[in-house]
């Protein structure tokens, strides 16, 4: 998932910095003396006006509902187009069953990696949000801005989830041995694929895309012949690599690089977990060059580092002829293609074939509870349903059934021409074993997901959670760095390769690359040794 204007980088960075100290009185350890409190529901989430059983319910599993809540949630991505019909739906089900309804409020894609952070920062009235490894659950979960879920809070409201989920999703979720997520009950490859225009491979009479190589000629033939499509579009986002690093960087060695936020790694086989600055690396310096020798054959747009483009829109509507995320978006994004009987022929293409795969770890998704809600408890009640009750889980999952999608026996729907009115925001965190699979869903993708886990590697540091706490500053100074001088090397923009590598890591040292990658190293070695 992950999306920017290369310039507002540096600004993000900035505020970044800024957010450590504005969060430092946010913390909240787990409070269980709050009974809730009812806040004013806006015209646009107020429920029906005849919800059935409310006015009368007072309990549910035993707990007090008896005082109407409206919660807040804050998602990731756009507010759906029928947002107003499904969550008025959604809301009905929740005054009926805990006596609460919920608004939720939506970070678009174009710029959710700056108003992140700054709505946990300045303490917003909201009571749950989508968190994320790759959102920053970690640092969000140390600077406060969650509310610790502790034992007697989940096994009290949220029973049927805190029983059901895994004991080792729980445990991926901790920081420092404090769980501040709920993360999602269902397994999933967050590895990189390619998704691109077969029509036109086919076109050109181009070779089967299966390698680096082979895509490298591609994107470089589309730019010769295919005037107005761009090859290749990257994600917009907080992004401190380029979009392609995670195929062609960690794939390809087969190293972990801590959520590519940091300018470190390891490599997966390595038992001694022995860290690295990728940059002082032959294999980044090869990738380089191998990205310079596309950005001079016009591979992506001379405007990159300022492009807001949807991309995942602009390949739908063929404006580029390739872009990368992981199979479950890009087997969507097919399946809708199909659906709306697109003129373009596309195919996914893994060009790191018996590399070495991984699955995510249990916070690629998950919900926290803001550490300042007033309605701790109907929030995890709320959660519970989502992840556990059929009727509210398939509402916010796939809509209003008959109108979004219909059900196709017990384990798949086919999406109806409005399922994309209420598509493309994070509901990901309420995936769990009631989630349905589209019918539609590409069969080559369903096969490369099945291949990959029957072969998925598990490596000694997989759970391995990073306190940065000692080190924030150094951290932030760091991300600065990789956005000025890393991120335009690798989009080919900085002509001597050599002395701009020679200066992104004299500013990293002075950044304080040392410190972190010392610490790092430390607490690798104690989460190592005390696995023995």
């Amino acid at each position: 998932m992950l999306k920017k204007s290369r310039m507002g980088m540096l600004a993000l960075a900035l505020t970044s910095a800024m957010i450590v100290g504005a969060c430092g009185n946010n913390g909240n350890n787990g409070n269980t003396g709050n009974t809730g409190n009812a806040a004013e529901p806006s015209a646009a989430n107020e429920p029906a006006a005849n919800s059935a059983a409310t006015s009368e319910t007072t309990t549910a599993g035993g707990i007090d509902i008896s005082k109407e809540v409206h919660l807040k949630m804050v998602f990731v991505g756009p507010k759906p187009v029928d947002y107003d019909s499904v969550f008025g739906e959604i809301n009905k089900k929740l005054k009926e069953k805990i006596n609460a309804t919920v608004e939720g409020e939506f970070l678009d894609w174009s710029d959710w990696a700056q108003k992140y952070p700054l709505k946990l920062a300045a303490s917003e009235d909201f009571d749950l949000i989508y968190s994320a490894n790759w959102a920053g659950y970690n640092d969000q979960a140390l600077k406060g801005g969650f509310l610790e879920l502790t034992e007697d809070l989940l096994s009290k409201y949220a029973p049927e989830t805190w029983a059901k989920m895994p004991e080792v999703s729980w445990g991926q979720a901790k920081v420092n041995g404090k769980l501040y997520m709920v993360p999602q009950n269902r397994g999933e490859s967050v590895e990189k694929l390619i998704l691109y225009r077969e029509d036109l491979r086919k076109k050109y009479n181009l070779p089967e895309i299966n390698s680096p190589e082979t895509y490298a000629t591609y994107l470089k033939a589309i730019a010769e012949n295919e005037k107005g499509v761009v090859p290749f579009t990257p994600e917009t986002g907080d992004w401190k690599y380029h979009n392609l690093d995670r195929v062609l960087l960690k794939q390809q060695q087969e190293w972990n690089m801590f959520d590519l936020d940091m300018p470190f790694a390891y490599k997966l086989t390595d038992t001694a977990g022995k860290v690295f600055n990728v940059y002082e690396t032959p294999e980044f310096k090869d990738l380089l060059v191998y990205y310079k020798d596309l950005a001079d054959h016009n591979v992506w747009s001379k405007n990159v580092l300022n492009s807001k483009n949807d991309h995942q829109a602009d390949f739908k509507t063929g404006k580029t002829a390739s872009i990368t995320h992981n199979n479950g978006t890009l087997g969507s994004l097919m399946a809708l293609m199909r659906q709306e009987n697109s003129p373009f022929e596309v195919k996914l293409a893994d060009i790191n074939q018996g590399k070495k795969k991984s699955v995510a770890i249990s916070t690629q998704n998950g919900t926290s509870i803001h550490a300042t809600s007033k309605n701790i408890e109907r929030s995890l009640m709320f959660i519970d349903l989502m992840q556990n009750d059929k009727e509210m889980h398939d509402l916010m999952m796939y809509g209003i059934n008959g109108v979004h999608y219909t059900p196709v026996g017990d384990t798949k729907y086919k999406a109806t021409d409005k399922n994309p009115n209420f598509t493309g925001f994070s509901n990901w965190n309420f995936n769990s074993p009631l989630n349905l699979d589209n019918e539609a869903f590409p069969q080559e993708a369903s096969d490369l997901v099945k291949g990959w886990e029957a072969n998925v590697y598990h490596y000694p540091l997989e759970t391995f959670v990073f306190d940065n706490s000692k080190v924030k500053s150094e951290i932030a100074n760091l991300g600065n760095v990789m956005l000025r001088y890393a991120i335009p090397l690798e989009y080919g923009l900085v002509k001597d390769i050599d002395k701009g590598l020679a200066e992104l890591n004299e500013q990293l040292k002075a950044a304080g690359l040392e410190n972190v990658q010392a610490e790092l190293q430390a607490q690798i070695d104690a989460f190592l040794a005390s696995q023995k």
